[in-house]
């Protein structure tokens, strides 16, 4: 049988635009003193990441064309994503979402200020699994605040000097802290009340998902801190494998292995995950995060 390759979100018309939403933040006014100062510092955050990571795949795949970008706004939310190609990392996607209520998938309460940042990346050496990074901060109107975030590795074929390397940067970060990993790990692996198995990613459990007890409960800004923290090391230790296996074509089975895993992703996005099926528009997270080339 003949394969028909679909590359997604191709036919987008994306025209350069500033590549974080709400410029003017007067919901951030609305802060107290505490919050505003943890909310600027995940605004700077960004900004910093997104010039630390865009930076080192630019060098790796070196220059091409300038970088796609894409901004919508619903009921919901405003959207930023910023999107960069090449011949190492073939895709390399980043999503800022500015929350304006209340979403699924979240505690409930009424939103005074949200931001959802994500990289999502595509090497095109099939032994490496694609990244899924997401950081998420929230304060709501009755005080309380809340930092989660998901950091994973899609594998199509599996390394485990890869893994293992991954696995122990969580540990460490883990163990400098005084936690332990085990609960979060289950939690990347089993997902959320909203996940469907059937249709579910399958990340590694190198990972972690933070959706669910705080890592600090009652104390955000350490809570937040954490998952910053290890958002840093988690992303750079991905372009890093993306680096060490740029020259490793794979053998036929690991393609084969490597388009399981991008189109199981497409799946998970249509039939699984909360936010992609029912909230975040098509073109807004296919432009971020679907792997460049899913074949049927």
């Amino acid at each position: 049988m003949r394969r028909a390759t679909a590359t997604l979100a191709a036919a987008l018309v994306i025209s350069a635009m500033t590549p974080q939403p709400g410029m003017a933040d007067e919901r951030l006014a609305r802060l107290p003193a505490d919050q505003q100062a943890l909310a600027r510092r995940m605004v700077a955050f960004m900004d910093g990441m997104d010039r630390r990571q865009f930076g080192r795949v630019e060098r790796l795949n070196g220059a091409g064309a300038a970088p796609e970008r894409l901004q919508r706004e619903t009921d919901d939310s405003i959207y930023g994503v910023t999107v960069t190609r090449g011949p190492v990392v073939e895709k390399f996607g980043r999503m800022i979402a500015e929350g304006k209520k209340s979403q699924p998938g979240r505690r409930e309460g009424e939103i005074v200020w949200s931001r959802f940042y994500s990289l999502d990346g595509h090497a095109r050496s099939p032994l490496v699994g694609m990244l899924h990074a997401t950081l998420v901060l929230q304060f709501y109107t009755d005080g309380s605040a809340s930092a989660v975030g998901w950091l994973g590795v899609m594998n199509g074929t599996r390394v485990d000097a890869d893994m293992q390397r991954l696995t122990r940067i969580v540990d460490e970060h883990f163990a400098a802290y005084g936690r332990d990993p085990a609960v979060y790990r289950k939690l990347m692996v089993k997902g959320t009340d909203e996940t469907i198995a059937d249709f579910r990613r399958r990340p590694d459990p190198a990972g972690v998902s933070f959706y669910g007890p705080p890592v600090f409960p009652g104390d955000v800004e350490r809570s937040y801190e954490f998952v910053e923290g290890l958002f840093t090391k988690f992303t750079d230790a991905w372009i890093d494998l993306a680096e060490q296996h740029r020259n490793d074509a794979g053998t036929p089975a690991d393609v084969a292995a490597q388009e399981a895993m991008r189109k199981r992703w497409l799946v998970d996005q249509l039939f699984s995950d909360p936010f992609a099926k029912e909230l975040v528009p098509f073109e807004v997270w296919s432009t971020a995060n679907v792997p460049p080339v899913i074949r049927f």
